[in-house]
């Protein structure tokens, strides 16, 4: 290795807005344990098929159903 290097010629990362954020989610139990028995039989982290079933809902533009019970 050297002693020091010369980054004055560097630019930043053109990819920097690719790459994924870490977030908190809340999932029920059940969910985790579906995308995992998904993932021993894909051989793909369950993590990674639920980012792939969530960008795949985002680009399709799916949105929940919701079925609210009126007070009354």
């Amino acid at each position: 290795m050297r002693k020091s290097y010369d980054f004055s010629k560097s630019r930043r990362n053109p990819h920097i807005r690719l790459l994924k954020q870490q977030v908190t989610i809340r999932l029920e139990k059940g969910v985790i344990e579906y995308f995992k028995r998904l993932a021993n039989e894909t051989g793909v982290a369950y993590q990674v098929l639920i980012n792939l079933y969530l960008k795949d809902c985002a680009r399709s533009g799916k949105k929940p159903l919701f079925k609210w019970k009126t007070a009354g």
